[in-house]
């Protein structure tokens, strides 16, 4: 009978090494190739049909899973929060190979969830928006700063608008601070043509999406933040309840546990920054909607913020069983009796 093979590969951006152990933990002499899919598809091919094959979730690892997935290998995705090198000796990229291919032989590797292709190309999209959408705000905020220099009060609540904008147009400015101003709207106006395309581009990706459509139900939560909640989450069930979608999302609290001694800090913050971004804006924008959970804690613990973040879990909660059950029970108007 054909002994299982192990397959441990780090990858780097230009070559990658790739170390092989069968199941009693014989190694084979580690290869180190330029990246290329034929080549790693040639090398991996070595370890005979389905082995078990690791990579570290590092800079763009698409390419190299959808190889391996190709080729019948089973992928396992380390996590590098979970891996904690330590403080080794030796640390170079055969150590690093070695080391994964062993944990996932003994069942010690932390494994983070592979992305099917079609999540990955809307996480692209919505990452994309965010990204633009951030850039946009660096450069209104220049054009904040060039009117400060010069001593401008801007009157209006948004720079931008139809009143903020002619008020661009008639302000007297110095000849330097005039010329940046322009370019800077200038620049703007490209960022906002190519934030409506990619916002066109997502609301097509979602059309028809059953939960993208149920956690708009959620105060707070319309078609931009509910795009970011499905792109980031994408297959709920692999999450058993809302508290692990919580824990994923670095909303709950860090735990340190020793003999009797039980310390309780703050959130983890380790998850999808994006989620947590989007899961605080919406808690800003409820409204009427869970503002009495949001006095009581704001006050029990004298703290605005922790009561923020607080409201934000309760919507990731609402989220989850809107993108598990398609609606949200407690959201839904009650029949008459």
């Amino acid at each position: 009978m054909e002994q299982q093979q192990y397959v441990g590969i780090d990858l780097h951006r230009r070559r990658s090494v790739i170390v092989r152990v069968d199941e009693h933990g014989e190694h084979t002499l580690p290869v180190r190739i330029d990246n290329d899919a034929a080549a790693l598809a040639a090398e991996v091919a070595k370890a005979g049909e389905h082995p078990e094959v690791v990579l570290e979730a590092t800079y763009g690892w698409y390419w190299a899973v959808d190889v391996l997935q190709e080729l019948g290998a089973t992928v396992h995705l380390a996590h590098p929060l979970g891996l904690n090198w330590g403080h080794r000796r030796r640390k170079d990229d055969v150590a690093d190979a070695t080391d994964l291919v062993d944990m996932l032989r003994l069942g010690r590797l932390p494994e983070a969830w592979i992305a099917p292709p079609a999540c990955r190309e809307l996480r692209e999209l919505v990452r994309y928006r965010a990204k633009l959408v951030c850039l946009r705000s660096g450069l209104k905020a220049q054009v904040h700063a060039v009117l400060a220099k010069e001593g401008v009060h801007v009157p209006v609540s948004d720079l931008f608008g139809v009143t903020g904008q002619r008020l661009l147009d008639e302000v007297p400015l110095g000849r330097a601070y005039t010329i940046r101003v322009e370019s800077l709207r200038d620049l703007i106006e490209v960022y906002d043509r190519e934030v409506a395309m990619a916002d066109r581009e997502v609301r097509t990706c979602l059309a028809g999406h059953p939960g993208w459509q149920a956690i708009q139900a959620i105060p707070g939560v319309g078609p931009v933040l509910g795009a970011v909640f499905v792109a980031e989450i994408d297959d709920v069930t692999r999450f058993p309840t809302a508290r692990h979608l919580c824990s994923w999302a670095g909303l709950t609290p860090t735990h340190h546990e020793s003999d009797t001694t039980v310390v309780k800090g703050h959130i983890t913050k380790q998850g999808s920054r994006l989620v947590r971004w989007a899961a605080v804006e919406a808690a800003q924008k409820t409204g009427d909607f869970l503002r009495t959970d949001y006095r009581r804690i704001a006050e029990r613990r004298n703290n605005r913020k922790i009561a923020r973040v607080a409201v934000a879990r309760k919507i990731v909660t609402l989220v989850y069983y809107g993108l598990r059950d398609g609606h949200i029970r407690c959201l839904e108007p009650k029949a008459a009796a």
